[in-house]
């Protein structure tokens, strides 16, 4: 059986369509619910004399967590199988997840079970290791400030990792207050509102200004859940202060000269605001590639798509092929940023194999390049 108060839950996210997920999971008709950890303390035992209390998971700390029901918040430990589980699977937990938990006989809350997300955001580091960003997240407001900031490539990349998930990406862009010449202001906002799609919603705040959370209402209604994504110093956690009318979390100074910040925000977190929505603050993403496949990628930049169509070939790469309408149509910048994202799902779709195959026609052409400057050279 499941336990849950739909009405004080409701606020914190929770749908029919979890709920549905939730009472299989309770019902034992998941393959990690079948068996779980047979320890002493088993939170099954606490379970079965009731039912499964529905949790959200808060805080993430390696093992740790912290669960909210919506009245209370808990800290928990995760079960062993379920971490594995999860592993094998290529996923972690994420703030934002649904849990069934309970408390085992010494009062110990023990997370046993995921509720499948209806949305997961993920992320990869430098190696191609695959990172949970969140779980269960109707907006992402991707933050950029206007000062020294200001990435056109980097925000495309924020779009890429949200595109394809469910997700409404939505574009903040912060510090406005920071930009004292108003010519300057317009042209830097001009500037993202022609490498976003039209109907992608975007707006130029001072992230302080109480104003600022009149304005970004629209997509805090009750049940919702947004998620902040953006780099060090962006302004997330300023803004999630706002959002929330109290100063919750830390904020820092950045550098004088490119406007980074230090990662006040270590942790993601998951807080409630007053209108009955949910916000969660993410720590800066300095090094981001997106968990994104080349169709994610091709939806990201839909005017490269347009215009593909009138290229003179149907092959045409956009690179150095005649007659390309998409190199005559595009911003040069914004065609390199494609490219590489492009570059970037492809290898991380590879197989091992086919990553070895790679390096090695690679080396093939160095060793051959190498061997042509030496016959130049007439040292052969």
């Amino acid at each position: 059986m499941l336990h849950f108060d739909f009405e004080r839950l409701r606020s914190m996210g929770l749908t029919p369509a979890l709920i549905q997920q939730a009472e299989l999971l309770a019902a034992g008709q998941s393959p990690v619910a079948a068996d779980v950890c047979a320890t002493p303390a088993d939170p099954a035992t606490a379970a079965n004399a009731g039912a499964w209390p529905l949790l959200r998971l808060t805080e993430v700390h390696r093992d740790r967590v912290r669960l909210h029901d919506g009245a209370v918040e808990h800290a928990a430990q995760v079960l062993p199988r379920l971490m594995r589980a999860l592993t094998e699977q290529d996923t972690a937990l994420a703030v934002g997840d649904w849990v069934l938990a309970a408390p085992d006989a010494h009062g110990q809350w023990w997370v046993a079970h995921r509720v499948p997300p209806q949305t997961h955001l993920v992320r990869r580091d430098a190696d191609g290791r695959r990172h949970p960003v969140a779980s269960n997240v109707d907006t992402a407001l991707l933050v950029m400030g206007l000062d020294e900031d200001f990435n056109l490539r980097r925000l495309e990349r924020f779009i890429a990792l949200v595109q394809g998930r469910g997700i409404t990406p939505v574009v903040v862009l912060s510090k406005a207050d920071a930009v004292r010449d108003a010519p300057t202001l317009y042209a830097r906002v001009q500037q993202v509102r022609q490498r976003i799609p039209d109907q992608m919603d975007l707006y130029s705040v001072d992230a302080r200004d109480p104003d600022t959370a009149l304005r970004l209402a629209v997509h805090a209604r009750p049940g919702q859940t947004l998620v902040l994504v953006g780099s060090s110093g962006a302004g997330k956690s300023t803004l999630t202060n706002t959002l929330l009318g109290a100063v919750v979390q830390d904020t820092g100074a950045v550098r004088e000269h490119d406007s980074r910040g230090k990662h006040t925000t270590t942790a993601r977190s998951l807080l409630r605001l007053p209108g009955g929505a949910c916000v969660i603050d993410t720590p800066g993403l300095r090094a981001l590639r997106p968990d994104a496949d080349e169709g994610a990628v091709a939806a990201t930049f839909g005017d490269i798509n347009h215009l593909a169509a009138q290229c003179r070939f149907r092959n045409c790469r956009h690179q150095g092929e005649p007659g390309c309408q998409v190199r005559e149509g595009v911003d040069e910048d914004r065609l390199r940023n494609f490219h590489k994202l492009l570059r970037e799902a492809r290898r991380d779709s590879m197989t091992a194999l086919e990553r070895q195959q790679q390096i090695a026609a690679w080396k093939a052409r160095g060793r051959a390049g190498r061997q042509r400057a030496r016959q130049k050279r007439g040292d052969e």
